[in-house]
């Protein structure tokens, strides 16, 4: 065998390098995409973790790592291995022509009413910490946000991918703080919740996660299936819908600790987070208010994107033209109603929605591979070579 010459030796190396970097940056943009103005406020969080307690955070929390790491590789590696012409198509793919249909407008009108949230938790964060109305958050979203997207999905991509990493370190360091800094602690936090008024997102923990990964995938779908025709290989699309879904689950159980830890001060809270940030310093809270408005803007952008490109070839001047009618409109709604409203109904009611698609999702995938399975075991084997 011939030696591997220095240039080859640097060659698979910078390749390998390569291969990581692009891995980090399809986790970075799960996360970023699933860092909106619930997570990052501590909104969610509360609603769908510390509100329950230990069976939220480790209940929850289990079934959100699995399942979510299940959705996001597959959506990834059907999109690179079938290069849908709409990104859309991977409803019917999974469900079927009719009722694939069906999730394809519903996931539409539930991504758009997702963006009316992030507006309304852009104007909560200025109405809370800055005493400003909470218009000026709110349009001062849409404007970077139509930005970003009238550049298409490469650009995006790009941002988000990059910020997404920073914001779930930020957040996970703000939850340990939580949970170190509390005076009455994650146990203590169990016992009392129970007798505290903290909305929930459903009676049940284990329901709740179910609605929770249902609402993260209509998110994802159409986004991660567009991302996954851009993916070399099929083993970077599953490495990096692993890593997205892994560390995003874990950071969310990290920060519901922190929050449990002190439930009997941030229950009631608009924005549950800022009030860890204020236990470390009044700075500390203005730096964090910082870092909740980069989440809402790393998850606005692609769920206006998503709506955008669903009717018109991204980059279009229809598709561009579409993009600020749509900002308009959202910001216009999102201002109506309270943030902790708008999250508990729409993220619930479309969980639940989504909770029918994956179960779809695992039923399907499990019978064609096992159907694969079937065909390759009743192939004829081959005849031996002479």
């Amino acid at each position: 065998m011939g030696k591997i010459t220095r240039e080859k030796k640097t060659h698979l190396f910078s390749t390998e390098r390569s291969s990581v970097m692009r891995v980090l940056t399809y986790a970075g943009a799960i996360m970023a995409f699933l860092i909106g103005s619930g997570f990052a406020t501590g909104q969610e969080i509360m609603q769908y973790y510390a509100s329950y307690g230990f069976w939220g955070l480790f209940g929850t929390g289990l079934i959100v790592l699995v399942l979510m790491s299940f959705i996001s590789v597959q959506f990834l590696t059907v999109g690179r291995r079938e290069q849908f012409e709409k990104p859309s198509k991977i409803f019917e793919y999974y469900a079927g022509k009719y009722v694939g249909k069906f999730f394809d407008y519903f996931s539409i009108l539930f991504v758009f009413l997702s963006f009316t949230v992030m507006v309304a938790g852009a104007g909560a964060v200025f109405e809370e910490h800055y005493n400003l109305p909470s218009w000026v958050g709110g349009f001062g979203l849409t404007a970077l946000v139509a930005v970003t997207v009238l550049f298409g999905l490469n650009s995006l991509v790009d941002v988000i991918g990059k910020i997404g990493p920073i914001i779930v370190v930020v957040a996970i360091s703000l939850g340990v703080v939580g949970i170190i800094n509390a005076e009455t602690g994650v146990l203590a936090g169990h016992n009392m919740v129970g007798d505290l008024d903290v909305q929930q997102a459903s009676n049940n923990w284990a329901v709740a996660g179910l609605s929770y990964v249902g609402f993260c995938m209509l998110w994802l779908a159409a986004f991660l299936t567009a991302l996954g025709k851009t993916i070399p290989t099929h083993r970077e699309a599953r490495a990096g819908g692993v890593s997205g879904g892994v560390i995003f689950s874990l950071a969310c159980i990290i920060v519901g600790m922190g929050l449990l830890a002190n439930i009997d001060r941030v229950a009631g809270m608009q924005i549950p987070m800022l009030v860890l940030a204020s236990d470390i310093a009044p700075f500390v809270a203005s730096l964090i208010s910082l870092m909740i408005l980069a989440g809402i803007y790393t998850t606005a952008i692609p769920l206006l994107w998503t709506v955008s490109s669903r009717f018109f070839p991204d980059g279009t001047q229809k598709y561009k033209v579409l993009t600020i009618v749509l900002a308009l409109l959202g910001t216009v709604i999102g201002l109506w109603l309270p943030f902790d409203e708008m999250v508990n109904l729409v993220y619930v009611l479309n969980g639940y929605v989504g909770a029918i698609l994956l179960a779809i999702m695992i039923v399907v995938t499990i019978w064609r591979a096992s159907t694969k399975r079937r065909n390759a075991g009743s192939e004829p084997a081959a005849a031996p070579h002479s």
